[in-house]
């Protein structure tokens, strides 16, 4: 089994985007591969709590986030730096999440064989 990161770099409602990489690691998931995923940078703000994009023409990705535990992807990451940088606290999160400090990343993603970035 290969061990997979995916690194989601965007906001949650600029596009398809968010959308189609939580598809992707799904489905990852769903072959019985190890799915870790890592927020940073914009990418934070798709694990705030109470969004409301619907008013927006968006759909939410609430639901698709709810998925990644009934698929066991329950390896979430973020960086203590980006939330700082948002005035974000890890309890603004909708998930669970471990926070790693910026100087860790890179030693951290030494870890997986294969990263998605975007």
């Amino acid at each position: 089994m290969k061990k997979y990161l995916f690194v989601l770099r965007k906001p949650a409602h600029s596009g398809a985007f968010v959308q189609e990489m939580l598809d992707i690691i799904l489905t990852t998931a769903a072959f019985d591969q190890a799915v870790s995923v890592l927020w940073l940078d914009a990418g934070v703000f798709a694990l705030k709590r109470h969004q409301q994009p619907e008013g927006y023409g968006f759909k939410d990705t609430a639901a698709s986030l709810a998925a990644l535990a009934l698929y066991d992807v329950t390896d979430l990451y973020t960086e203590a730096e980006t939330l700082a940088e948002y005035g974000l606290v890890a309890d603004d999160l909708a998930l669970p999440v471990q926070v790693l400090p910026r100087q860790a990343i890179a030693a951290f993603m030494q870890d997986f064989e294969v990263i998605f970035s975007a």
